[in-house]
């Protein structure tokens, strides 16, 4: 399916990958084509995207889990719907099958571009929302539902799932910007878990490919860590949006 010399670009594409998680997020917006380029079905690409970044989401949750384990009980609210909807969502894309999910692979790829796009007015509507008093806020216990539907499209696709996850969060949990974005990562890491350990018995994981992308994602990520410092995460979040709709709009007109 891969040839040897695709390695080197399937490998370069997920340490690219791992590092714009680290700094911005969206990083499944260039290993998820390159995969796709090299031959691998879209499907199979998805999947096999999917468990070799896996590890990083270990490393997000681990770096917020003060922040995490202070909020037990939110936790266990929401990580079962985060639980069950990337398990449905991971079901679904399985039952779609190559032909269904090759077709909305373009859309799937600009709607995660659009999301990253508004990831920073998000964040600010967030900030406005938490400064805010008597802002009226639901019930903690509607925050499933939103995050359920999110889920079963983290379980689906899962590029620009952190945006949905934050923003259902702010409408419906009374908490600070910090403490929301370790839920976030929480139900990211659930979702992703989840679908992870369905896709193990699907059938389609490129094990091979799994494992070259998981060692250089972890570089990937360490590197992206290093030049947090070097780095406008702003400025790599537009350019990892521009590439998502060029990719989006070359598969659209290929198509």
């Amino acid at each position: 399916m891969i040839e040897g010399w695709e390695y080197f670009f399937v490998a370069l594409a997920a340490a690219v990958a791992g590092a714009i998680n680290a700094l911005a997020g969206g990083g499944t917006l260039v290993s998820f084509p390159v995969l796709i380029a090299a031959g691998v079905p879209p499907v199979s690409s998805n999947i096999t995207n999917t468990v070799a970044l896996l590890p990083g989401y270990i490393g997000g949750t681990l770096a917020q889990w003060n922040d995490i384990k202070a909020q037990a009980k939110r936790l266990w609210l929401i990580l079962p719907a985060s639980v069950v909807g990337g398990l449905l969502g991971g079901i679904l894309l399985v039952l779609s099958g190559e032909k269904v999910f090759g077709a909305i692979v373009p859309y799937l790829i600009l709607l995660a571009s659009l999301l990253l796009a508004v990831q920073d007015p998000v964040r600010a509507w967030l900030i406005r929302r938490a400064a805010e008093k008597g802002h009226g806020q639901v019930s903690e216990f509607w925050s499933t539902v939103p995050i359920g539907l999110a889920s079963v499209y983290g379980g689906y696709f899962g590029a620009g799932l952190s945006v949905i996850v934050l923003a259902a969060l702010g409408l419906t949990v009374d908490e600070s910007l910090t403490k929301l974005n370790a839920l976030k990562q929480a139900v990211s890491f659930s979702v992703n878990v989840a679908a992870a350990v369905f896709f193990l018995f699907s059938g389609y994981v490129v094990w091979e490919v799994v494992l070259v992308m998981a060692v250089a994602a972890l570089v990937g990520g360490w590197l992206g860590g290093k030049l947090a410092g070097s780095i406008k995460p702003n400025q790599l979040r537009w350019l990892v949006v521009s590439i998502g709709v060029v990719v989006g709009i070359i598969y659209l007109v290929r198509g």
